[in-house]
């Protein structure tokens, strides 16, 4: 072959190479680009508190908007029905989710969705709630054995020498209840060991649901003959059943009770004076760090240094933890906190009975 037969050759060869490893190229900068980013937001229900439509679903919505606008959020929210909660996230993951961020309605049954999930090859955030018994890849909440020990710490200060307590813990399947409860233990047991306070009555609430508060708060007061001195109450919600069961007694506003949540309905009770206290977890907070740990993952990036700070066991593994303040709140530092953080405001607090006592705003 000629010399300049071997050029045309080689330069024909030489531009088919170039042709193809151009194709390659492209054709994997495309399929990283056309990947589809998803997360799946799925909560626990709306029948016992409203912040998980109205506070945690649209914060999460927006952070994640904010730091990615590709990445698709799928919500679904269980109703309080654990067997739907796994179906959702069953159909989340067929769907092409990569991160679950879970807030299970039962801390046990929600282990099944972990396993499933990784063996799509799914991480899972347990947000709010601690899944148990699984191999969870990280956990957001609030300190919550704090939050009981709030409770306890108000109701050990503000009740009288020798009084009744009687305590209406949440949902026994809730594994965030039962550190409420741990919580409010370690601070009143010492108290109750030496006689400075009894306690007089004590129950969990199943599903969190307030007719079954009710009726524990009423059994409660039947049992010790109205002799109640303080109700440790572990949310809003048991609260109020409380407070109803003692307006039916007159003994409403006589007694310190507690809460959680910092609902609307909770602070509007500590104004009117029924309530004595709500534990407030700014879910603003909760929420973008669960974001910004989600869009991390679905990156396939890790977490930004100092976003997790700590480690949590759920009876298999230590799992690497964010972990938040939660803040006691009363009636004298209510426009310091929820109003100025902006987590409610004091037109949805001050409505009816209230509506005269709130401060002028």
């Amino acid at each position: 072959m000629g010399l300049h037969k071997k050029f045309w050759v080689f330069l024909f060869v030489g531009i088919l190479l170039m042709a193809v490893t151009g194709c390659n190229a492209s054709g994997d900068s495309d399929a990283g680009k056309d990947k589809d980013l998803k997360v799946a937001l799925l909560l626990p229900e709306t029948g016992t508190s409203a912040r998980y439509e109205s506070q945690d679903k649209p914060n999460f919505e927006k952070t994640v908007k904010k730091l990615n606008p590709d990445v698709e959020v799928i919500y679904q929210n269980a109703q309080g029905d654990s067997q739907a909660q796994q179906k959702q996230a069953e159909s989340a993951i067929t769907d092409g989710a990569q991160v679950l961020v879970l807030d299970p309605q039962d801390s046990k049954a929600a282990a099944t969705i972990v396993r499933k999930a990784h063996e799509a090859d799914v991480k899972v955030i347990s947000y709010d709630r601690l899944i148990l018994n699984a191999k969870v890849d990280y956990y957001i909440s609030f300190d919550n054995e704090k939050v009981g020990e709030l409770q306890g710490k108000y109701l050990a200060d503000n009740t009288k020498k020798g009084g009744k307590v009687i305590m209406i813990n949440g949902a026994q399947t809730d594994n965030n209840a039962l550190l409420y409860r741990k919580g409010a233990h370690n601070i009143l047991d010492p108290l109750f060991k030496d006689g400075t306070l009894e306690n007089g009555y004590e129950s969990y609430t199943p599903d969190w649901s307030a007719d079954h508060a009710l009726r524990e708060s009423e059994q409660a007061l039947t049992k010790l003959n109205n002799q109640v001195d303080g109700v440790l109450a572990a949310n809003d919600s048991n609260a109020g059943a409380a407070i109803k069961a003692l307006k039916a007694q007159g003994l409403a506003g006589k007694v310190p009770v507690t809460g959680q949540d910092a609902t609307d309905d909770g602070l509007r009770n500590i104004v009117l004076g029924y309530q004595s206290m709500s534990v407030y977890k700014d879910v603003k907070k909760e929420a973008t760090a669960a974001a910004k740990l989600a869009v991390t993952l679905v990156e396939g990036k890790k977490p930004p240094k100092g976003l997790v700070n700590g480690k949590t066991n759920n009876k298999m593994t230590d799992v690497p933890s964010i972990l938040l303040d939660p803040i006691a709140v009363t009636k004298e530092n209510m426009a310091d906190t929820v109003i100025q953080g902006g987590y409610t405001t004091w037109d949805k607090v001050c409505t009816g009975e209230a509506a005269n006592k709130c401060p002028k705003h």
